[in-house]
């Protein structure tokens, strides 16, 4: 084969950035290839009548709106799909397999939630799939769980996985700001979407959580099983409170192979300071694997971005590139395991954890001992109490932290409170994670 010829369709930030990749790099790829890697078609809705600069790079490459002509055409070996979403997005690497086509995708929502399908079908046609974009696009997590560490046996793994969130989180914390002006900030950054609710309500995080649990523990769990709590209730005094603890407010993805199963949740947490997750700010992402036999291994980097994610995307093209180029027949399964066992979390309930639970109250007598009285009658002993000085009578902030508790007893006794008469709003609950100590 003279030449890779690759088809992209979707010409957004993602898109844009692998253009921008491979117009730079065009030279060393083909170095590494031994053979060139040419961009003969390109998609997007507006291609025609606003296309972007970077096309002037790529005059050969045929322009169309109808992404069916990239996907089925003579003229393509790989589809790069970037246009995100489950429904156009599965139609468009349907089209490319039963055209023959070997796919990359960065579609982290839609390879969590049919991405064994797909992979199913797209061996039985015999093309390859490959979807390093997906999670954390500047960190190789996927090739790591696929290849670097495949001979370990993963425990468990602790992630910061979605930038946005971790934009907010630290800007709050650096500044003490509330959560609504960093993100209207972050919007204007564009860091956050105008519609912020994948991203603030966690969901960005779960199916990225979903495609890790598959790639280290080989299982496909539906990402609408896993238990997701997001930031909006986060406020600046629980960074006041964290830090009197020693602790700081993430957002973490984390999953746990225990006796009993599987535990998986995305869930704001505290965080020791010394934690190397802890130190993750502004919008990178960071994940922590622990091995049975390698131990503790760390991985950072940008998480998202058009350039990041860009090489991400280019690099599967390489490597796809690769495969066909030999010629063999083998094709290498992006989830790291030939087929997936359909799985259920475990019962997140059953999680031991230690507690910090956060009240706002109208002040008056006998508050500590009417809540301490109920987390007593729920098996629960209390750690420690704080209060921070205020003038704040009508909405009092405070602080109980628990000795390790199942976190069902924790949310059974945080559901007998919310009738007090003197609570401003539900409590806050967060775990006390650790986070791989320096």
């Amino acid at each position: 084969m003279a030449a890779i010829r690759v088809g992209i369709i979707g010409l957004g930030n993602v898109g844009g950035g692998a253009l921008r990749i491979l117009a730079d790099n065009l030279g060393l790829i083909s170095r590494k290839l031994g053979a060139e890697m040419r961009v003969t078609m390109v998609c997007s809705r507006s291609v025609e009548d606003d296309p972007p600069e970077i096309l002037e790079l790529f005059p050969e490459a045929v322009r169309t709106t109808e992404w069916h002509d990239v996907a089925a055409s003579p003229d393509v070996d790989i589809v790069a799909e970037l246009v995100g979403g489950t429904s156009v997005a599965r139609k468009i690497i349907d089209t490319a397999i039963a055209h023959g086509k070997s796919v990359v995708t960065a579609n982290k929502e839609l390879m969590a939630s049919q991405g064994a399908e797909i992979w199913a079908t797209a061996r039985e046609a015999g093309v390859r799939l490959a979807m390093e974009a997906s999670v954390a696009g500047g960190i190789p997590i996927h090739s790591v769980l696929r290849e670097g560490i495949a001979g370990d046996r993963i425990e468990s793994l602790l992630g910061i996985l979605n930038g946005t969130c971790n934009f907010i989180l630290t800007e709050m914390e650096r500044r003490g700001d509330s959560l609504e002006t960093v993100l209207s900030e972050a919007q204007e950054l564009g860091y956050a979407e105008a519609d912020p609710t994948a991203d603030v309500d966690g969901f960005d995080a779960r199916s990225k959580l979903a495609l890790l649990a598959a790639l280290a523990f080989g299982v496909h769990i539906e990402p609408g099983k896993i238990p997701t709590e997001g930031i909006r209730r986060i406020r600046d005094v629980d960074f006041l409170y964290a830090a009197r603890l020693g602790h700081t407010v993430r957002l973490l993805a984390a999953a746990e192979q225990a006796e009993d199963g599987l535990y998986l949740s995305v869930r704001p947490a505290l965080l020791p300071k010394d934690a190397i997750l802890a130190n993750v700010h502004g919008s990178y992402n960071a994940i922590w694997v622990r091995g049975a036999h390698g131990e503790d291994t760390f991985y950072y980097g940008r998480g998202a971005g058009a350039t990041p994610t860009g090489v991400a995307v280019v690099s599967d093209l390489i490597n796809i590139a690769r495969e066909l180029l030999m010629g063999g027949s083998e094709r290498v399964s992006p989830f790291a395991h030939v087929e997936l066992e359909q799985g259920e979390p475990a019962d997140i309930g059953k999680q031991l954890r230690p507690y910090y639970l956060r009240f706002r109250v109208r002040d008056r007598p006998g508050i500590i001992a009417e809540l301490a009285a109920i987390l007593a009658s729920a098996g629960i002993s209390v750690d420690a109490v704080l209060q921070e000085p205020s003038d704040a009578k009508d909405d009092l902030p405070f602080v109980i932290t628990v000795e390790p508790a199942p976190r069902r007893s924790v949310e059974e006794a945080v559901a007998k409170m919310r009738d007090l008469d003197f609570l401003v709003d539900a409590p806050l609950v967060l775990a006390l994670e650790k986070g791989l100590e320096n």
